[in-house]
């Protein structure tokens, strides 16, 4: 299934030059839907995955149905404020200032498997910050999935070491 006929490219989204790429008209086609995620599936499957883990909001979208698929379970990371109980956390830099991103500390047990998943790959800013929280915890990524791979952004080369898979390339 020829996947980038379910995105749709938004110009000047969210500013002027951007050409946004937008998944909705994806997760809007069950086929489809179902076609990427049972891709994700397919790549976690021997890697002996204990946890899925995504950073909001849209690595929720896709990790999700890939954990309940999978029989495993899924940990959010969310900004700042807004978990409920005791979390690590991480700083990392973003275009213009910094973020912080966070996972409750009983999230991950040591040595448990992870599975990254996110919708887009960019600049990898949040996901190098996620993988630190795994790995703060005593994670091991096993691997990181994403939708889509901004490859002229180089996203990539922060996520140097890992096992990388990425269903459709900008």
């Amino acid at each position: 299934m020829d996947l980038t006929q379910f995105v749709a490219i938004v110009p000047d989204y969210p500013k002027p030059g951007i050409k946004f790429k937008d998944i909705t008209p994806l997760m809007n086609d069950g086929e489809a839907y179902k076609y990427a995620t049972d891709q994700i599936v397919d790549y976690a499957k021997d890697k002996n995955i204990d946890l899925i883990v995504g950073p909001e909001a849209r690595g929720f979208i896709i990790g999700c149905p890939v954990a309940y698929s999978l029989g495993i379970g899924f940990a959010p990371v969310r900004k700042e404020g807004k978990l409920p109980r005791e979390t690590v956390k991480v700083s990392y830099g973003l275009e213009y200032g910094s973020d912080v991103l966070t996972i409750h500390k009983d999230a991950i047990k040591p040595g448990q498997r992870v599975l990254i998943t996110d919708d887009l790959l960019a600049t990898g800013g949040t996901i190098e910050a996620t993988i630190k929280l795994v790995e703060q915890l005593g994670g091991v990524v096993a691997g990181i999935a994403f939708i889509i791979e901004l490859t002229y952004l180089e996203g990539r080369k922060k996520l140097d070491g890992y096992d990388v898979l990425t269903l459709m390339h900008y």
